[in-house]
């Protein structure tokens, strides 16, 4: 799951423009170098099974933390804002509880922090 997650944020032209290459998995960028604008996809829960029917699941609810970070507030917001609408729209996740909006004084990072919920379908074997 972590790889539609990644394939569907490929497919914006914003996201693909702006993070280019820098979306990760579970890796934070190096705050002390940090160019551009990166994307974390880091699973929150393992995957629940979900949706029975004749005592077999049909799905698996999903939860992950997708992170924006970047020195430009309106980059950091702007890129927000698609994986929102990216998630939602090709997935059908929607944002899951609260997040962290913040700004450290240090590095002059901006990091956006949403959480997400969703499930898909299991492929039968």
């Amino acid at each position: 799951m972590l790889y539609a997650v990644y394939d569907a944020l490929k497919t914006s032209t914003l996201i693909t423009e702006k993070v280019d290459k820098r979306i990760k998995f579970y890796e934070y960028p190096p705050t002390e170098s940090m160019q551009g604008v990166y994307i974390v996809i880091d699973p929150i829960e393992s995957p629940r099974p979900t949706d029975y029917a004749d005592n077999k699941w049909l799905a698996e609810e999903y939860l992950y933390q997708i992170e924006v970070w970047s020195k430009s507030l309106a980059d950091t917001q702007a890129v927000a804002k698609e994986v929102q609408h990216v998630l939602r729209n090709k997935l059908g996740f929607g944002q899951y509880g609260g997040g962290v909006d913040e700004w450290d004084k240090e590095t002059g990072i901006y990091r956006d922090a949403r959480r997400y919920r969703g499930k898909m379908e299991i492929e039968e074997e």
